[in-house]
Parts: structure tokens; sequence; C-alpha cells
């Protein structure tokens, strides 16, 4: 997992001067010079390049005044982030889906970011398989094709053939795909995650718009899921754990996957010939029932979801393919969610209040499903629940639409600084998606109607008696615990008293601007006795000499002075650079 690490500013601009130089060419080509001012962020890369001799982006360029007025700002962010590489286009990929976040219309156009590359040479893969695999593709495929099917920023897939034996000792020759992570990818996508840490903590500084959108926690939280996209031996573990959840049934297949092939680099899993959810008329010439694959493939999805906590987070009709006997296939297991028990019962008692016209069931419930940033007005929240509520209490729960419900949500949640926790974003996430390829296949599908087994099954494991037992142990365990830690803890508390150990600590908000101001005085004031010394040093030993009968300048004072005199340059311009004289 990428961990985004602490540097101070001269050390992590110096190392990453030249990506940095190449993130604000880019910025300033596509016109955002206002947000880099806005956020200082060429002033803080001149803090630690003062003393490096380079040239600054030029602002004023005909290509790019053309850019500026041909495309409009949703369209130019996209360009920029396109040119910025694989950890930008993924990250405004995350973006696009979070209108609590982004604006409708760089919604609309994020959700445009292509992350097709070009393709990395044969040599470079076949460098990849000797250093994981100790051998070359041809040395371990029956057929490799040099030539990838698909590339991408993250990885490129090429088809090939194995041969394995079979479970009667014959041999079997597998249609397979290949999956190979671009190489040099970890370490540019680590270079990236820290400047978005940086430009982060810049606009929690100096955006009060976005402070309340904790751009530093979206980074982290990015960073994780990032990590996680590109180890490949994650997603052949989830591949492995979708299996067995659905082992025995047959209205899904699961590809296979080849671990002995497979590496953190490398993904060899088998070839799925199908036709995918967008083929509408290829389904309908091949014969298929497409009311019968809207829900059957909505019903997997909720079963994924409500009743084994562990779904398919992306399942775009790209990543659905349907099979003779409309049997269902997911593939790309990159992006897999996690749902607790408490979290699945509490977006179930969520639906019923909605339904129920509950209003304090439903602020209730949206509390529990989010995290709060901050203080909030719990009224205005209520008052907003009960619009939002007023135009669905009149439809059955069949007639809600899960994807409308889902935007409208994190547009609420926005609106009061609620931030809705990952695993439950991710679900809304994937039902919403899902109903998307449901209404696609059959217009009529109603995925809440088709929800109400699972809900039930919730409702009634809620209920059971072995749960009631469980949580009454569980809680009664607890309880005994406290009794048992109670005395100690209670003695350890009073001796911290007695000993005056016990701290009172303040956390201040807000203050991050004056501190740096103040530091950046300090070390100018620092700067000014530094060369005030040099100055009075230099003097000195010029006055000694000429005591001493010397008609020359000494060599030592004449160098305090070029010295000075550089500093003082340099304290000039720095002052004059942000201007403030």
């Amino acid at each position: 997992m990428f961990s985004i690490r602490q540097f101070g500013a001269f050390n992590r601009t110096f190392r990453h001067l030249n990506r940095y130089q190449q993130i604000l060419r880019v910025l300033f080509k596509y016109g955002f010079s206002d947000l880099i001012e806005r956020l200082h962020l060429d002033q803080y890369i001149e803090t630690g390049l003062q003393m490096l001799s380079r040239s600054r982006p030029s602002r004023r360029q005909d290509p790019e005044e053309q850019i500026i007025s041909r495309h409009s700002k949703p369209e130019r962010l996209r360009m920029a982030l396109e040119e910025l590489g694989p950890t930008f286009i993924k990250l405004g990929q995350l973006l696009s889906v979070r209108p609590d976040l982004v604006a409708p219309d760089y919604l609309l156009e994020l959700a445009k970011l292509q992350d097709n590359v070009p393709p990395f040479s044969y040599e470079e893969v076949r460098h990849i398989f000797l250093e994981d695999l100790g051998k070359m593709p041809e040395e371990i495929f029956t057929g490799f094709s040099p030539e990838p099917v698909a590339a991408a920023s993250i990885s490129q897939v090429h088809h090939a053939l194995l041969t394995v034996r079979n479970a009667a000792g014959g041999e079997l020759t597998r249609k397979v795909v290949v999956k190979v992570q671009r190489p040099g990818l970890e370490k540019s996508i680590s270079i990236d995650l820290e400047i978005l840490a940086r430009i982060a903590q810049l606009m929690e500084d100096h955006l009060e718009e976005v402070q309340g959108h904790r751009p530093t926690a979206i980074v982290s939280e990015f960073a994780r899921s990032l990590s996680r996209e590109i180890d490949f031996t994650i997603e052949l573990t989830n591949i492995q754990h979708f299996a067995r959840q659905f082992a025995g049934s047959r209205e899904i297949y699961v590809p296979e996957a080849f671990p002995a092939l497979s590496t953190e680099r490398i993904l060899v899993m088998e070839r799925i010939e199908g036709i995918k959810a967008s083929g509408i008329e290829a389904l309908r010439a091949a014969g298929h029932d497409l009311t019968l694959l809207a829900e059957r493939g909505a019903k997997l999805v909720m079963e994924q979801i409500f009743t084994h906590g562990f779904f398919h987070a992306d399942p775009h009709p790209g990543n659905i393919f349907f099979l003779p006997g409309n049997v269902v296939c997911f593939i790309d297991f990159g992006q897999m969610g996690r749902l607790l028990v408490k979290d699945r019962e509490g977006f179930i008692e969520l639906v019923a209040s909605i339904v129920s016209g509950d209003e304090s069931k439903v602020t209730a419930g949206i509390l529990k499903m989010t995290v709060q940033q901050g203080e909030f007005d719990r009224d205005a929240l209520s008052l907003d629940i009960s619009d939002f509520m007023s135009r669905y209490l009149h439809l059955s729960i069949g007639e809600l639409e899960i994807g409308k419900i889902h935007w409208e949500l994190l547009r609420l949640f926005s609106r009061h600084r609620l931030f809705l926790k990952p695993s439950l974003y991710l679900m809304l996430k994937a039902l919403g998606t899902a109903e998307g390829v449901g209404l696609a296949l059959d217009p009529q599908i109603e995925m809440l109607s088709l929800a109400k087994p699972f809900m039930r099954d919730i409702k009634m494991r809620q209920v059971s008696p072995r749960r009631l037992a469980h949580e009454a142990a569980e809680t009664a365990s607890q309880y005994m615990s406290l009794l048992r830690d109670l005395p100690a803890e209670t003695r350890s508390i009073l001796a911290m008293l007695r000993q005056g150990k016990v701290r009172l600590e303040l956390e201040h908000h807000g203050l991050r601007p004056l501190e740096q101001s103040l530091y950046r005085a300090s070390n100018r004031i620092a700067f000014a006795i530094v060369l005030a010394a040099l100055i009075i040093g230099s003097s000195l030993v010029a006055h000694y000499g000429s005591r001493t009968g010397s008609s020359e300048l000494p060599t030592i004072g004449m160098i305090g002075f070029i010295i000075a005199g550089i500093m003082g340059l340099w304290l000039l311009v720095s002052i004059l650079r942000q201007g403030k004289l």
C-alpha cells in the first residue's frame, strides 16, 4: 500500500522538481494560473528552488490562449488530467462519480476521461516476466500475442494460449488473458501521490470553499484505493473469494484464475467469450431473454451486497458478460467492496423509513451512514430531509430509483458537510450502476422490488433467536470486562491526578496560514541577521587589513562581501516575488 511520506518543503520539492515543473506547465497551458496563485503553489516551489537556475513556465503563449478560448473550463480540466497521466486520470475518474464534491458540469466532463495510452513494448513485457517469474512468456505459454488487445494507463492486456493438465491427466489448451502492469508505474504514482497530498494541504490552507470536503482525507483514501488496484495479487484474491461465494450456482460464472502464473505485476485468467451487457442487439440475435438477464443480474448484485457483504464495485456494462443459457459473468475484480452487517442493516432501515415517511428515522439513518465534519444544524438537516422525502412519499418501493436517490443523497450530504462512509458509497455506486444496466436491458425493471426478499432476510436475521442470544452474550461479556477493569483504571486515573500527570490537549483549527506566515517571517529575520553579521564581519576584516598597512582588501573580507551581496539580492528577489516589500 502506498504511504504518502512526510518531508520538509525543500526536500519534497527538490526530489520531485521535474514532476512539479511538468504539473505547473500543464496547469498554465490549460488556463489554471489563477488556481496556482490562489494555492501559492508557485511560491511554495520557489521556496525550495531559489538556489537552482530554472525557467518559469510562460503564462502567455499563443497555443495556450487558443486552448482557453476554444474549450470550457471543465473540458480544460479533463484535458489537463489526461495529459498528467495515470494518477491524475484515476483521481478524475474517482471524482466523476462524486456529485457531493464536484459541480454537475464538471461531473459530465470527468466522466469522459480516457486512459487509452500507447502500449509499451513487448521487450518490456518480457523483462517483467523474467523479473517476476524467471521465464519469458514464450516459455510459459503455448502461444502469446506480442501485440496487446488493450492498453491503459495502469496495464495492458495480451491474449495467450496455456496448456494445462485436466483431471484425467491429459493436456488441455486454455484461452487466457494476461494483464501486465506498465513499467515504472509504482514509482511514478508514489511521486504523484506525494505531490497531490501537498496540493490537498494547500487547498485546505488557502481555499475556504473546499475545507469542509477534507481534500487531504480524499487523497489518503484515493492512495489506498489506487494501491489496491495496482497490486494484481489483490485482484487474484478477489477472484478466488468471489468464486467461493458463488460455488455451485448455475446462474453465474466466475473466470478461472491461475495463481502460479500471477504476481503483483502479472495476472493470468481465463478468457471470457460471451456478449457484453452493452450489446443489446447482439443479445437479442443470440436468443437471450433480456428481461431474465436484467432480473438475474440485478439479483446477483444484491446477493453480493446484502447476503455476502463482498461485492463487485464497478458492474458497468463493459464488466458484465452474458454466456449461453442466460448465465451472468463478471470480469475485472480490481474494485471490490466490503460491507459490515450493521451497515447493510442500516441501509435497509433507511429505505424502509423513506417508504414509510418517518422523517426522524430517516434523519437517524442518514447520520448512521455518514461521518460528520464539525458542527452541523440538525434542524436544517431535518428540513432538507423532509423536502427530500416529499418527492417519494407517493411512490411504492418498486417505483423508487436507486440511482436518483443516490445522487440526491450525495447532494444533501454535501450541503451539510456529511461524508458517506467509503464502503456505503461503493455500495450505492454499485447498486446505481447495476440499475442502469438493468434498465437498458429491461426498462420495466424495479430494483427495490427485487430487493424485497433480501431486505426481508436481513430483518429476519436481526430477530432470529441465535442472533439475539449472541448479542446478549456479547453485551454481557463487555459489561463483565468493564466491571473487571474499572477498579484498576480508576486507581490509575487517581494516581495520575496525584502526580500531576493529567494533561489537557487543545487542537487549533484555521491557524496554519498564520503559522506559515510567521515561519516565513522568522526565516527572513534570521536570514537578515546572518547577512548583517557577514557585512559587519567582512568590514572588521577589511578594517584590520588597512591597519596592517596593506593597500588591498583582504581576500576573506572580499569573499564575505560577495556572499553578503548574493544573499541580499536573493532576499530582495524573494520579497519582490511575493509582491510585498
